[in-house]
């Protein structure tokens, strides 16, 4: 319900003394707690890779999920070199970015970016399926992409994440 302005009450038909209810916002504690998740991309297509990561991120996945609040989890990668990728996306996706001077439009192929820089193919696909707002660095800060099996975050003890 909402409230209705003082120039309407009349031409609606409400009495001035009636109570009118008003929708009251949940706003959650801090006292939540994230969990840690270890994600292994080797023969996983980027796609659907992405859309499980930025579910996770975003926190959609909990009870007490509440958009507008960082509630996600943290999100660890590996093998992001052994991601799998459509033929077809391989001669067709192009990842452009510019200089900042004049004619500087420089594009990458995906299969050069897999060679040099695996871990930000993973990287633009799960920041393009977040929403486009003021958490979306939030959320990408709890994210961490490796190109092998190996990362630093044993001492979090990451839980394997299963669909």
């Amino acid at each position: 319900m909402r409230l209705i302005e003082p120039r309407n009450w009349l031409e609606c038909g409400i009495d001035k003394t009636e109570k009118v209810k008003v929708e009251k916002t949940y706003v959650p504690k801090g006292q939540t707690t994230s969990e840690w998740y270890l994600i292994d991309a080797a023969g996983e297509p980027v796609g659907r890779l992405a859309t499980q990561i930025a579910a996770l991120l975003i926190g959609k996945h909990r009870p007490d999920y509440t958009p507008g609040v960082v509630l996600g989890d943290h999100v660890v990668v590996i093998n992001a070199a052994k991601v799998s990728i459509n033929p077809t996306r391989q001669k067709e996706k192009v990842y452009y970015h510019h200089s900042g001077y004049p004619g500087g439009l420089k594009a990458v192929t995906i299969t050069k970016r897999m060679a040099t820089k695996p871990e930000a193919v993973i990287y633009s696909a799960v920041r393009g399926m977040l929403p486009k707002n003021k958490l979306t660095a939030r959320y990408m800060s709890n994210l961490k992409v490796y190109a092998g099996p190996e990362h630093p975050h044993a001492a979090q003890n990451p839980k394997p994440f299963t669909e």
